[in-house]
This record gives structure tokens, C-alpha cells and sequence, in this order.
């Protein structure tokens, strides 16, 4: 299942240490578009939140899983995302200094000095 939208919060990274060894959990608020705009908690697991490193802002589409547990007669429902793809392809400008600068070769120095 595939859910597009903008991330417009996350949430505290959250850690911990299982039987299995040390877990990460990464939860984001995606926005959907539309007439009527919904918005979904989504989770990322392990390796997944550094792979992805989403932001605020963040235009995407999330390939999830939609899993429901029981635990003392309540429900709990969890949205999973296993892929992310960004959308838009924005790409953040390189810091000053990387470029060499190169005079114009028919411009005039008119410095006075």
C-alpha cells in the first residue's frame, strides 16, 4: 500500500534495548492532499530512520504496512512505512567556497584603487 502527502511534524526519536539488542522507532505526521486533507502517523524502524532522514516539509510517498495488535483487551494500530521516495527532487545548494571563482574575461576592474 503507497500513502503520498507532506510531513508536517515529527515526532521524538524514540530508543530503546530489546531482547534482541538496541532499537530505534522514528514517528512523523504525514498530511495528505486533497479537498479533505487527513493526517497520518507514520513509523519508521531501525535502519530505516537513517536511510530515509525524513524532514518537515518533506513532500513524499510512503510504501507502508497497516498492522493491528491486541495487547489487554485493546487494539493498537500502527502505519509502517518500509520504502519513502521523495517527491520533487529538491536539491540544496552547495555550501560557498566550493566553486573556484573565475573573472570574466571582457569585464574591467573599475576599482579606484
Amino acid at each position: 500500500m503507497e500513502i503520498s502527502g507532506k510531513v508536517i511534524g515529527l515526532l521524538p526519536m524514540q530508543t530503546g534495548q530489546g531482547k534482541n539488542g538496541p532499537w530505534k522507532k522514528q514517528e512523523f505526521i504525514l498530511e495528505t492532499p486533497g479537498q479533505y486533507p487527513k493526517k497520518v502517523c507514520v513509523s519508521l524502524w531501525g535502519e530505516k530512520v537513517d536511510e530515509f532522514r525524513i524532514n518537515a516539509g518533506d513532500t513524499i510517498t510512503a510504501s507502508i504496512n497497516v498492522e493491528s495488535r491486541e495487547y489487554n483487551g485493546k487494539w493498537y494500530t500502527e502505519v509502517r512505512a518500509w520504502k519513502i521516495s521523495k517527491q520533487g527532487g529538491s536539491v540544496a545548494a552547495p555550501p560557498p567556497g566550493d566553486e573556484p571563482f573565475v573573472a570574466d574575461p571582457g569585464a574591467t576592474d573599475d576599482l579606484p584603487f
